[in-house]
């Protein structure tokens, strides 16, 4: 497996996982899957200071979710500005998607440290991760990366038909 930042080429495999989340979990507060413009735009987003990356394995024409090199998309990451306001510049939140076929892998694991990495590259002083409250496994994968459990906002969304928390964590870099 590799880690790189995300291509164009990238972007219907992320689609794919990125989509199928938003359609069949709750592990994602988006209820809308994205459609190709909005997917382009997000990547132009992610550059520079606030990076996507993907996990890839070799290149295989016959495996699912190719990437731009011809390489399996096993998932992705990405960096974002924590809120707007010119006070939180230094401070990002991180997000990580693992294809379905791919977890239990060390994917997800690699791609954290890759974001946490860029993160500190970037200058960033803090890292924060929002998960769903029922994602135990993404929570999990946090903790082990040296993230604390900071709080817990209790029913802040709700996706089909589930009222949903959300757990806050931190990484001071």
């Amino acid at each position: 497996m590799q880690i790189r930042l995300a291509e164009e080429g990238d972007l219907d495999a992320i689609t794919a996982i990125y989509n199928t989340e938003v359609t069949e979990t709750l592990v994602t507060f988006d209820i809308v899957p994205r459609s190709a413009p909005e997917q382009r735009a997000w990547l132009e987003r992610h550059r520079g200071a606030h990076p996507a990356v993907v996990a890839v394995d070799p290149p295989d024409p016959k495996a699912p979710l190719l990437g731009a090199r011809g390489e399996p998309v096993l998932g992705f990451a990405s960096l974002s500005p924590f809120r707007e306001k010119p006070a939180y510049a230094t401070t990002v939140e991180n997000s990580v998607y693992v294809a379905r076929h791919c977890r239990r892998r060390g994917v997800g694991r690699a791609l954290l440290e890759a974001v946490i990495g860029l993160a500190k590259e970037h200058g960033f002083h803090t890292i924060i991760a929002r998960t769903e409250g029922s994602n135990t496994a993404s929570t999990q994968l946090h903790l082990a990366c040296g993230f604390e459990l900071v709080g817990v906002e209790r029913e802040v969304g709700r996706k089909h038909g589930h009222w949903l928390d959300v757990v806050e964590l931190q990484r001071m870099l």
